[in-house]
């Protein structure tokens, strides 16, 4: 594993306990500015991080599991430890996964600036109004419909539109919008918001600790939640943790009984188990037997790829929901927050630009923005503009920014 790292990364490998302090120092600790643990045991990553204080590390950061160092009223909490960041994947999965459910057609979605900026992605089918759409002709419908495409993910390659640019049946593209303008783009993008005769419904599938967050989450939004646990002594623990979800007792690949609890008018089916290859399968199924989209979660870095090409609407990783959390940490400058693109390396930056910053008042046609990236969105106050050449920046600004990973570092040295 510490080989493989190094031939696909520009790391250097250290082969040792990372919870001893020689070999901390052998990694040269006593120089570092941030300390990341991310192991597979809590324990060791608390331990590294104390260990990383002693050293004098301004920023530790560590991956825990475990509610009894991470959930409400937890006795060792962040803050008593010394320790800057206490991420947990779970969590950050599901809320992502909350959010995907709550918007209507989309597979991938990030807020920013307190939910007033959605960065969305879409799939473009052979009947999307946007089909064989270039970027330019798209330009002219902005004054009824105001959002900026940031990118199209074509195959295996994503790239920053330019005028002439054209999306395509099976392209995937990110816009930028105003969470007031969703409902005009989703009308846009004739994309039904579920029935209004009913509560949307969710079918989860998977009673662990990602399951019982997001049922009780789409609880809270007026969601009707069925959860399906195929281990009998985990539904009665549900039951006595949700309010208004129907647990059921049944394997995820029993089509009778989901049919029979209603699966054809789900709005959504959500696989959350252990196993990546059983949520493939399931999200799959459920789509056939009526569910309108389907969420899988995705572990392995190969399948996350392949998932969505078999059909499934959405597919999420842990492990990429957490790194998104962590490099908000990591990045220099402004960063308030940040999300990482499923699929890919790029990530949305928002940012804010600094009172000490050069680029303060001088339209953004003269500065050189870093190509590679894109601005989405400049909100000032309570307004918010879509940038264009004349468009400038003042302090206290915060900006929204997608950018591929040859441009992330330019663009932090941009705002500094």
């Amino acid at each position: 594993m510490l080989s493989r790292a190094e031939d696909r990364l520009n790391v250097m490998g250290i082969l040792g306990n990372g919870a001893s302090a020689e070999t901390m120092e052998q990694a040269g600790i006593k120089e570092t500015d941030i300390f990341i643990a991310v192991t597979d045991l809590d324990e060791v990553n608390i331990l590294a991080c104390l260990l990383a204080r002693e050293y004098g590390v301004s920023t530790r950061i560590a991956r825990v599991k475990s509610i009894d160092y991470s959930g409400q009223g937890a006795i060792l909490s962040k803050e008593k430890l010394g320790i800057s960041l206490l991420i947990n994947p779970d969590d950050a999965v599901a809320d992502e996964i909350v959010k995907i459910a709550c918007r209507s057609g989309a597979f991938d979605v990030a807020e920013f600036v307190e939910g007033k900026i959605q960065f969305l992605g879409y799939r473009i089918e052979d009947d999307s109004p946007l089909c064989d759409l270039s970027l330019r002709e798209l330009g002219e419908i902005r004054s009824m419909y105001r959002f900026v495409v940031t990118a199209i993910s074509r195959g295996d390659k994503t790239i920053i539109p330019r005028g002439d640019d054209v999306i395509q049946a099976g392209d995937r593209i990110f816009i930028f919008a105003h969470e007031q303008d969703l409902p005009s783009i989703q009308y846009m993008l004739k994309l039904e918001e579920p029935k209004k005769r009913r509560r949307p419904r969710a079918f989860i599938l998977g009673g662990g600790r990602i399951g019982l967050r997001i049922a009780s989450s789409l609880e809270r939004l007026g969601f009707d939640v069925r959860l399906v646990e195929r281990d009998e002594e985990r539904c009665e623990k549900l039951s006595a943790k949700l309010q208004k979800t129907m647990v059921i007792h049944a394997e995820g690949t029993d089509t009778e009984t989901l049919r029979n609890e209603g699966i054809e008018n789900a709005d959504i089916f959500i696989a959350v188990t252990d196993n990546d290859e059983s949520n493939i399968l399931c999200s799959l199924l459920g789509r056939q037997h009526g569910a309108e989209r389907s969420i899988c979660l995705v572990n392995k870095p190969e399948l996350l790829s392949l998932a969505p090409t078999l059909g499934i609407d959405a597919c999420v990783s842990p492990r990429v929901s957490a790194a998104g959390a962590i490099l908000k940490y990591v990045r220099r400058g402004g960063v308030i927050s940040l999300a990482t693109v499923e699929g890919s390396n790029a990530e949305v930056m928002e940012i804010e630009v600094k009172s000490t910053s050069g680029i303060i008042g001088t339209p953004l046609e003269e500065l050189h923005f870093p190509p590679g990236a894109i601005i989405g969105a400049i909100v000032r106050r309570n307004s918010y503009e879509i940038p264009t050449g004349l468009s400038t920046f003042s302090s206290g600004d915060r900006v929204v920014v997608f950018a591929l990973p040859g441009a992330l570092t330019k663009v932090e040295r941009f705002f500094e």
